[in-house]
């Protein structure tokens, strides 16, 4: 299974989100320092109703510990768009 496909899974598991859209953005960084060491770059776009009430950074923070491991040795970069649902 791709890595994309992954990150949209368990976020999908933790927050159970109204809309997700995940891309993988890798093939623009080819030869970037953190791709040679097979970490990916992704972009995240979720609407999900644990974010009302909480700042960019705690929602952040939610989705890091969503990913876990996944953090440390297969993504690099990770772009988030996190809304509430009355913020779209």
């Amino acid at each position: 299974m791709e890595r994309a496909t992954l990150i949209e899974n368990r976020l999908r598991e933790t927050f159970t989100p109204l809309k997700i859209e995940v891309r993988d953005d890798s093939h623009r960084h080819a030869g970037h320092e953190g791709a040679k060491g097979g970490g990916g770059h992704f972009s995240v776009t979720i609407v999900a109703p644990q974010f009302q009430g909480r700042s960019s950074v705690q929602r952040h923070q939610m989705i890091y510990q969503a990913l876990g491991e996944m953090m440390k040795k297969e993504i690099h970069a990770l772009s988030i768009q996190a809304f509430a649902p009355d913020e779209v």
